[in-house]
């Protein structure tokens, strides 16, 4: 097959978008680029990705980066190569952006900077802001969007049922348009979290976000916590992640729907997802 006109590669699509090729290159990149219009899908998803990452934090953006997060960085670092292969985040990057992006952002104060301006949010908040930075670091993924295929949907549900302590079921959203791809296992600071991910015939995926919130509120006691302790929530829009969300928790059981659609049509898809669960 001609070189000229043969399917872009990945690698060849990240040098696109992380404007890594240069001249000659690029030039033939983008000309192979014009005639495939699967390659210009994934492209565009990616770039608009990365600008949604930035756009969450443009204001620091340039600043340099606290010696203290250096060394926390390094120290995942170290952490995360004894991890790979149980965790598969896709890539340091990806992992860097989950552990930094929902941990120190949610969790401690700038250096030197007291107050008000990063206090600590609450167990929801937190939990719907990685449903989003879970969506928005897989969803764009050409080869690897999910840990185990739709195929294997029973083994999918058994693993994810017994990781997360709770028997779970996957949505039906055929009539909706949108077929499963399939799911994965992630971290979350309560245990274990859940993603399946789902996809309609243009090409646009949402994700269901599930797992614990706070197990352990109120355990001792047995009362009943309010909304913002992570036992209880009605259904609510979020826009603070990478992507939007509708989410709810159930009896500390947080579930969260995201895509990038506008909001009633996500809320008609959330509240399908709702009634099925």
């Amino acid at each position: 097959m001609d070189r000229n006109s043969s399917p872009l590669t990945e690698s060849e699509l990240h040098r696109l978008v992380d404007q890594q090729a240069q001249g000659a290159e690029r030039a033939a990149l983008v000309a192979r680029l014009s005639q495939d219009p699967a390659a210009q899908a994934t492209v565009a998803q990616w770039r608009q990705q990365r600008d949604l990452l930035r756009g969450l934090h443009k204001v620091v953006l340039d600043e340099p980066i606290p010696p203290t997060l250096m060394a926390a960085a390094r120290q995942t670092v170290d952490s995360q190569h004894a991890l790979q292969q149980g965790w598969r985040w896709g890539g340091m990057a990806a992992a860097l952006l989950l552990s930094f992006g929902t941990g120190w952002l949610t969790h401690n104060e700038w250096p030197g900077q007291r107050g008000g301006a990063m206090a600590k949010t609450t167990l929801t908040a937190d939990f719907v802001r990685q449903a989003s930075y879970a969506h928005a670091v897989y969803a764009p993924e050409v080869r690897h969007p999910v840990e185990v295929a739709a195929a294997e949907q029973d083994h999918l549900v058994q693993w994810l049922s017994k990781r997360l302590g709770k028997p779970i079921k996957v949505p039906h959203l055929s009539a909706q348009g949108y077929e499963l791809v399939g799911g994965r296992l992630l971290p979350g600071e309560a245990g274990a979290r859940a993603q399946f991910m789902f996809q309609n015939a243009t090409g646009i995926r949402i994700t269901l976000y599930l797992g614990a919130i706070n197990p352990k509120a109120n355990a001792t006691t047995g009362a009943k916590t309010s909304d913002m302790d992570g036992q209880e929530t009605a259904f609510r829009f979020a826009t603070e992640g990478a992507v939007p969300s509708f989410y709810w928790v159930d009896q500390g059981f947080g579930y969260a729907l995201t895509g990038p659609l506008k909001r009633d049509a996500l809320m008609q898809l959330a509240q399908t997802v709702y009634q099925q669960l």
